[in-house]
């Protein structure tokens, strides 16, 4: 799917930086204040997203859902990593979130990245191909359920490589989400 085409009701477009504080006012109703406990988000602290690959579904004027991707460094290798996902809880089931994550990984695999990492549901983002990862030459920090680990190869064999810490791919801002001092 190309960004910016028409998909059932809404439209599918780049993130543009006015979306920003919509995008996190449906981040926190999606995944609350905890989210920033979680691994997934300590590779994203400090850290800006991939702009031209920030994708947000748009209907009648309202931000529906958003999605992000986040470099991120996998022993020696760049790989990306997917998310937060978030969809209006009340737009659930419509295939906004299945859109977003199409229009994204097009142009992840157009701006030339090799993998995808996320922690999530493997029943709902097999959708778009990603696989349990089962390398456990692979470490993800923090505590992160082995089950959740999912990966999606952009270049034939991309995930079989990736091997080693995964860890944030650079620090953008140096200070934590409340304001204190990246550690």
């Amino acid at each position: 799917m190309s960004p910016g085409a028409e998909t059932a009701d809404w439209e599918i477009r780049r993130e543009r930086a006015e979306d920003g504080p919509c995008i996190e006012i449906l981040t926190e109703a999606g995944f609350g204040p905890g989210r920033y406990a979680k691994s997934a988000y300590r590779l994203r602290e400090g850290v800006k997203a991939v702009a031209d690959l920030g994708f947000v579904a748009v209907e009648n004027g309202i931000l529906r859902g958003s999605v992000r991707f986040w470099p991120i460094k996998v022993g020696q290798d760049q790989a990306l990593l997917l998310g937060p996902l978030a969809v209006e809880s009340s737009q659930r089931g419509r295939g906004i979130g299945i859109s977003l994550m199409k229009a994204g990984i097009a142009a992840a695999r157009d701006a030339g990245w090799h993998a995808i990492l996320l922690v999530g549901d493997e029943p709902y983002y097999s959708r778009v191909g990603f696989v349990r990862l089962t390398s456990s030459e692979l470490r993800f920090p923090g505590p992160v359920d082995a089950s959740r680990l999912l990966g999606l190869a952009l270049s034939d064999g991309a995930l079989e490589t990736l091997r080693g810490p995964v860890a944030r791919a650079r620090i953008d801002e140096p200070n934590c989400a409340d304001g204190a001092p990246l550690g």
